[in-house]
């Protein structure tokens, strides 16, 4: 055999020739392996921290240097938690006109209702008269929330209030006020004041119509009674016109008058729209057993203001304070009447006299 010639190869010798032969495949196995190594190198188990490891909790915050407390922070939030209750005013905002009532929103978790008949203290034909969509304002708190968590809300209560908050004013300042009757009864007159309901007793109406001629007229009024508890408001049509009277009248002035009424103490005298009272014993220095022995109904005379109460409205006159001589009021009422103005004349010289003298001017009734 030649040294050229090949010699034969053994199965050994061919293995370690395959295994140094390096593919694609080959590489890429050997570089993730290599990956895996180095990861495995890098990664500390020792380094997680377990569920009981204080440091894997997260940190509570510090509020003392938030520049407040907790109880501070509880009473911020507080002022938001809104606890509606009957009897409060909220502000509320208009989002719906519906047939039977009003949806407000107040803030609640639910909006709140406003009945129709809540909507005034006057009568209105819709809602539409008083509200209007996205309009705000207050609204009083009728009753706790309903099953469907929703409020029942009112305008007219609090109208009703700050009525009776006006009347009281009114009253305090001893003011004329005009008002329109709606109705009569057998008692006296209704009318509204501020939108409440005021009554006028048949003895403080002072006119020559029939009550039920009253209706839709509008008549001057004081305050005989405010109290809003038993809802009483009282009024007088006659303290009105003896006022308006009596800025004009004085004591010792002679007026013209018509018997309007006689009663067993007296005649009432009407003197230019307003009634004076004619006491039984005003009308003579004599002693009447009765007015009517002396006067009668729509009689003509004249007669002397001895007393103006404008407090109770009332107008007190005389005629014996105008005789000339005691008794001519029976014998003869016509001279009395002729020297009415002589004799009203020495009644005022006597008043100034006893205001001189510090004594009452009323006791010249007694003369």
């Amino acid at each position: 055999m030649s040294e050229n010639s090949s010699a034969p190869v053994t199965e050994l010798e061919e293995s370690n020739a395959d295994s140094q032969i390096t593919s694609p495949e080959n590489e890429q196995n050997a570089d993730l392996a290599d990956q895996a190594a180095t990861h495995e190198e890098s990664f500390n188990t020792e380094e997680i921290p377990s569920a009981d490891d204080p440091s894997s909790r997260v940190k509570k915050y510090d509020f003392d240097g938030a520049g407040f407390s907790l109880e501070e922070f509880d009473s911020l939030l507080g002022k938001y938690d809104y606890n509606f209750k009957p009897g409060d005013i909220v502000n509320g905002t208009v989002f719906a006109l519906e047939t039977k009532g009003a949806m407000i929103d107040i803030g609640a978790k639910t909006a709140a209702f406003m009945p129709m008949q809540e909507v005034s203290i006057n009568r209105v034909e819709g809602l539409s008269d008083v509200l209007q969509p996205s309009e705000i304002r207050q609204f009083f708190i009728m009753s706790e929330e309903n099953e469907d968590g929703q409020l029942s809300l009112s305008i007219r209560r609090i109208e009703y209030q700050r009525a009776w908050e006006r009347v009281r004013q009114l009253q305090k300042e001893d003011a004329t006020i005009y008002s329109e009757v709606f109705a009569t009864n057998r008692g006296g007159a209704l009318v509204r004041v501020e939108g409440l309901r005021g009554f006028i007793p048949g003895s403080h109406i002072s006119t020559r119509k029939a009550k039920e001629e009253l209706v839709a007229e509008y008549l001057p009024l004081k305050f005989l009674e405010v109290d809003e508890e038993r809802n009483r408001l009282v009024l007088s049509h006659r303290r009105a016109l003896v006022e308006r009277k009596m800025n004009r009248l004085e004591v010792g002035e002679v007026v013209v008058g018509a018997v309007r009424g006689i009663k067993p103490y007296g005649a009432f005298i009407d003197i230019g729209g307003v009634s004076g009272l004619l006491h039984i014993s005003e009308i003579s220095h004599e002693h009447i057993e009765t007015p009517h022995s002396v006067l009668n109904v729509n009689d003509q005379m004249k007669v002397m203001i001895i007393d103006l109460d404008a407090e109770r409205g009332r107008i007190s006159l005389s005629t014996k304070a105008l005789e000339p001589e005691p008794g001519d009021m029976l014998t003869d009422p016509q001279k009395v009447f002729d020297k009415a103005e002589e004799m009203a004349a020495k009644y005022k010289e006597m008043l100034l006299e006893q205001a001189e003298e510090g004594e009452n001017p009323i006791t010249s009734m007694e003369v």
